[in-house]
């Protein structure tokens, strides 16, 4: 164990990312395949999601499945109905293996885990569906349930209400740097993935005990 992690307390509870960390996303999919049954180019279909705040109301709950499909049909003049709209938003997910043994084997020592993400109903109703992995956590603390997105405060108090945990006995693992910083302000233990291999030796270095896919 490092002594970087010995300055700090065990971590009694452990909060994942979902995307990027667990499951894969690639938007470019559904920005692509929205196009071909359009109006709209696949440029047009991206900065719609990008540059307007379409895809955040939806994540945050402003905006119901059906609200959403309805505002991105007008933008983009979609000819398919809510059926095709939702397929075209599921099919952008890939597992990431090394992760999902991960979050297995710290489930098989019994320690408590939890998802904290931006996401929204499309997506979880796909990841709960096709990943069972996705049912073995403690607690799913979801942007569209509580009107919240990382980084902003509300939604790691959510966090904290929920595990019961606050400070270093977090440990939170995300891929984006602005969501690791704000829970570190808070005080939790945090690991930036960059590769499942990275995020390995961060975790085990704090004194859990990993089999290696590597």
């Amino acid at each position: 164990m490092s002594s970087e992690v010995n300055r700090v307390q065990a971590p009694k509870v452990i909060v994942f990312d979902l995307g990027k960390v667990l499951v894969d996303f690639d938007y470019s999919i559904a920005c692509r395949r929205m196009a071909e049954t359009s109006s709209a180019s696949f440029e047009q279909v991206r900065d719609l999601l990008n540059q307007t705040t379409l895809l955040f109301d939806y994540e945050t709950g402003k905006l119901n499945d059906q609200q959403f499909f309805e505002a991105m049909g007008t933008a983009t003049g979609f000819k398919g109905d809510f059926g095709k709209f939702r397929a075209i938003f599921q099919d952008i997910f890939s597992p990431i293996p090394e992760m999902i043994a991960l979050h297995a084997s710290l489930r098989a020592q019994g320690v408590p885990t939890y998802i904290f993400s931006n996401t929204n109903d499309i997506a979880i109703r796909f990841i709960r569906e096709q990943y069972p992995f996705f049912a073995n956590f403690d607690a799913h603390v979801l942007s569209y349930e509580h009107g919240a997105m990382k980084p902003q405060p509300k939604l790691y108090e959510v966090v904290e209400r929920v595990t019961g945990c606050r400070g270093a006995k977090i440990l939170y693992i995300d891929d984006r740097s602005e969501n690791i910083e704000a829970g570190a302000r808070r005080g939790w233990q945090v690991i930036l993935q960059e590769t499942p291999e990275r995020t390995y030796q961060q975790v085990r270095a704090r004194g859990f005990q990993l089999h290696s896919p590597f």
